[in-house]
């Protein structure tokens, strides 16, 4: 009986190890929400607002490593108080997101939990409302429309489902030269739907 428990287990085990090191892709669909809070010195200082994030992911992976772009429309949201005047002003802009994450999976059968990091790389799409414009009353930069971060980040995947949490240091400065440097950070969550 012993030694059939033990082959059991060995069939199991050498499923998962098999598992994780085949040749996988996936692709989903992805929305959440995203918390962005601008990082200046002294200037302005900066509330955290709501935004939201929606677009498609695929992942490319075997033993346990995978690479996971992403892109997705993001609606990003902060309030921007004036240091000097105390003033507020929202600032509000629509971006487009290209997230590329390595990262490692731990797991079988259906659930596994995930972390991952990477660059990212903005390029602002609201054409009527910039961030130039948007922050003008409070802070008179000179804003870009591209953006450059990283992400740190972790993952839960059950069956079909992903629920995913990161943060996005800005390591780019979103004004140009002779102003003040000021980067986007920003906190997610999200949840996933496999579709392939």
């Amino acid at each position: 009986m012993k030694s059939i428990y033990l082959t059991l287990t060995c069939l199991f085990i050498g499923f998962c190890a098999s598992a994780q090191v085949l040749p996988t892709f996936q692709l989903g669909i992805k929305a959440g929400a995203n918390f962005s809070k601008f990082d200046t010195e002294n200037t302005f200082s900066s509330d955290n607002r709501t935004g939201f994030y929606g677009g498609l992911w695929a992942r490319v992976g075997a033993a346990g490593i995978y690479f996971q772009p992403e892109l997705y429309v993001s609606g990003k949201k902060t309030n921007l108080i004036s240091d000097a005047t105390g003033a507020v002003n929202q600032v509000r802009f629509t971006s487009l997101d290209v997230p590329l994450l390595i990262g490692t999976k731990f797991g079988a059968a259906g659930v596994g939990l995930r972390i991952n990091t990477g660059p990212m790389f903005s390029l602002i799409l609201d054409e009527n409302q910039s961030l130039g414009q948007a922050t003008g009353n409070v802070f008179q930069g000179n804003f870009k429309d591209q953006a450059f971060a990283w992400q740190f980040g972790a993952g839960l995947d059950i069956k079909k489902l992903s629920i995913d949490a990161r943060y996005e240091l800005g390591l780019s400065k979103l004004n140009k030269d002779g102003y003040p440097p000021t980067k986007l950070n920003l906190f997610t969550i999200g949840l996933g739907y496999r579709i392939l």
